[in-house]
């Protein structure tokens, strides 16, 4: 009797634990106004290379000389190493970097963004995605 239960009580947890992974992957389009662009200049603060998302976050500097820490979701951080992008080398993102982003901002209006592209200071320009929801 004991295995005939096992079977069925495994399975049904097996789908309760892939069903809150699924609900916590969620679209860009429900945090993101996918039809809007932010472009924004600052000073990197901090970058983290994780899965299944990094972040960037970014000092801007607003016209009534307070800042505003910005948090960009990036993509993981397989999916950036094939652009180019990581710890170290050319396209390396270090804390007091001055940088150019554009991003989808958040729909509700907090400093949050989905990035697509950074301009370097040398002026080099890496898209990090076009923010659709495949890119």
């Amino acid at each position: 009797m004991m295995k005939r239960t096992l079977g069925p009580v495994a399975f049904m947890g097996g789908l309760l634990m892939a069903s809150g992974w699924l609900q916590a992957h969620h679209s860009l389009a429900g945090v993101y106004d996918m039809k809007a662009e932010k472009e924004l200049s600052g000073t990197v603060d901090k970058v983290q290379f994780t899965n299944p998302h990094g972040s960037l976050s970014v000092i801007v500097k607003n016209d009534d000389g307070t800042t505003t820490e910005w948090v960009l979701t990036l993509g993981s951080a397989t999916a950036l190493a094939g652009k180019g992008v990581g710890k170290i080398g050319p396209n390396a993102l270090h804390t007091g970097d001055s940088i150019k982003v554009k991003c989808i901002p958040a729909k509700d209006g907090h400093p949050i963004g989905f990035l697509k592209s950074v301009t370097y200071a040398d002026g080099h320009v890496i898209v990090v995605s076009g923010g659709g929801p495949n890119d």
